[in-house]
């Protein structure tokens, strides 16, 4: 589905990614993990095409990402859901709004907003809180709401930067559940994170270091 191959990232002289290859099978969840400044977020944003590699081939589902034309790369990225460490919520809107507006940026029916908007919504469990604004709800509730923002577009691949960094022990474990629960329901997984804690399960471990994954990867 993705795959990175042999990609660097310099900005001046210096390397953000080194050689990086890995790659991500439909259905699969997979950790990225490393300390903060290790390059994980830089993995994401090539992947999501927010960053173009100094050198290296990105090939998404069997293309080379380096041959789209501007006007698909909208188009895959509406295919990848994103979710944020600081939730990236609209302060203004209450939650239904928050979720409906990844819709309507695209110009989706009212009536496919709103059924689309609601079954997001049921799916991270947080229907009951629709009308509530982002102040009023938990860590744990935001990041539900920021998931459920994310799977409006039935995306095949979620990129999740760092997406318990924010929330105490017991709401992190609640998100990783509900990511778990979302894998099996067939959607592959990206989640950066420097908290080993989580590293669990049958799940590809992506460790990297200073822009380097480190030898021991099952790629």
């Amino acid at each position: 589905m993705v795959h990175l191959r042999h990609i660097t990232v310099k900005k001046g002289r210096s390397f953000i990614l080194e050689d990086v290859s890995f790659h991500i099978g439909r259905g699969e969840f997979a950790f990225l993990i490393g300390p903060s400044g290790a390059g994980k977020s830089t993995i994401l944003r090539v992947i999501h095409l927010d960053e173009k590699p100094t050198s290296g081939q990105l090939v998404l589902e069997g293309r080379d990402a380096a041959a789209f034309p501007s006007r698909e790369i909208p188009l895959w990225r509406r295919r990848i859901g994103v979710i944020f460490q600081d939730f990236k919520l609209l302060r203004d809107r209450n939650v239904m709004e928050n979720v409906a507006f990844a819709l309507r940026v695209t110009g989706a029916r009212r009536g496919t907003i709103k059924r689309t908007t609601l079954k997001a919504l049921s799916t991270v469990g947080i229907s009951h809180k629709r009308s509530a604004m982002p102040e009023e709800l938990s860590g744990g509730e935001r990041q539900r709401v920021a998931i459920a923002r994310a799977l409006v577009h039935e995306p095949h691949l979620l990129l999740a930067d760092q997406p318990t960094g924010d929330l105490d022990p017991e709401s992190a474990d609640e998100i990783l559940a509900l990511l778990t629960d979302l894998n099996h329901r067939g959607t592959a997984i990206l989640m950066a994170t420097h908290d080993a804690r989580l590293v669990q399960g049958p799940h590809k471990i992506l460790r990297i270091e200073s822009g380097k994954l480190l030898p021991d990867q099952h790629t």
